[in-house]
């Protein structure tokens, strides 16, 4: 089976944090972030899907390119498939969500908030009467905190209130995420792709300028659906067609109570390959490139191209 890449320990970095995707090592001003394979649910890591950590940081660095105009970013250099040095930044608590349609399927999904009653969405006011899968009326900023435990759905007066941001920053942080969601659209339908929702991270830099960081527009951190068949469909009362990792989750919460069992079982061989192809297809698709898998064995090739990074 092919190499997955599950952790890394690279003392000559400086100290690293475990991040659920990401091991981020601590530098004086720079941070680098390793993607590895890992794939979480249930708050645990569940398995390990080959390609995956590549994927996400080549698609991270696509789109990093394609908003630089917007908003500066971190990316300082992408020294491995798997690896971005980025700026080290002054973190602020807050996760941009912006949704383009209304969806979802989790308490705090704008579909089931939707269905509860709720109407006034901060920027959107929603009319009575919509549909699942609907398109908004324009890009809706639906912030969340971003804490250690569990993300809490806050309006943009509490956010203020609570002192985690102030009005100013959180009105720029607004306009900016609703620009890359902008182009975050375009160029998927180009692709044959929708945006559906995504989140950003921002933080600030020692002048206290607006910088984003993280990763940006993935299939971790974003939904996208396919465009040549969501008219149909919609109109159909049937979801959309989209990038799938329900299926492994399915198969767990089938298979054992993945809560509460200290051990979990394996996951089959055929439903990692297929995630993993599935993560590849994405790649492919949202960039326009072929993948070309980095090469191996996985550890020894990154260890070379960080050495240049020791501290």
């Amino acid at each position: 089976m092919t190499e997955v890449l599950k952790e890394t320990n690279f003392d000559f970095l400086g100290p690293k944090f475990t991040g659920k995707v990401r091991d981020v090592y601590s530098q004086k001003d720079r941070l680098i972030l390793v993607t590895t394979d890992r794939h979480s649910s249930f708050d645990r890591i569940i398995a390990h899907i080959p390609w995956k950590g590549q994927v996400l940081n080549q698609i991270s660095a696509f789109w990093f390119e394609k908003t630089k105009d917007i908003v500066p970013n971190h990316l300082l250099a992408i020294p491995d498939p798997n690896v971005t040095v980025g700026k080290k930044c002054t973190l602020i608590p807050v996760e941009a969500v912006v949704r383009g349609y209304l969806t979802g399927v989790t308490d705090t999904s704008i579909w089931t908030r939707y269905g509860k009653g709720k109407r006034d969405f901060g920027n959107v006011v929603l009319p009575d009467g919509m549909k699942k899968n609907q398109k908004l009326p324009h890009p809706l900023f639906d912030p969340t905190t971003k804490e250690d435990t569990h993300d809490r759905a806050i309006s943009l007066n509490e956010m203020v209130a609570e002192g985690l941001v102030t009005a100013k920053l959180l009105g720029q942080i607004e306009k900016t995420a609703i620009a890359l969601f902008a182009r975050g659209e375009k160029i998927a339908k180009s692709h044959g792709l929708i945006l559906v929702d995504t989140k950003y991270e921002f933080g600030t830099d020692e002048n206290r300028k607006l910088i984003l960081i993280d990763e940006i527009h993935t299939p971790d951190s974003s939904r996208f659906w396919q465009i040549d068949s969501y008219a149909e469909r919609f109109v159909a009362g049937e979801e959309p067609k989209y990038f799938d990792k329900e299926f492994l989750r399915l198969w767990f919460k089938e298979n054992c109570d993945p809560y509460k069992d200290a051990t979990l079982p394996e996951a089959p061989k055929e439903l990692v390959e297929e995630l993993s192809r599935r993560y590849i297809q994405m790649y492919e698709q949202i960039t326009g490139d072929k993948f070309v898998p980095g090469e191996t064995p996985v550890i020894p090739r990154i260890e070379r191209n960080l050495i240049p990074y020791a501290i």
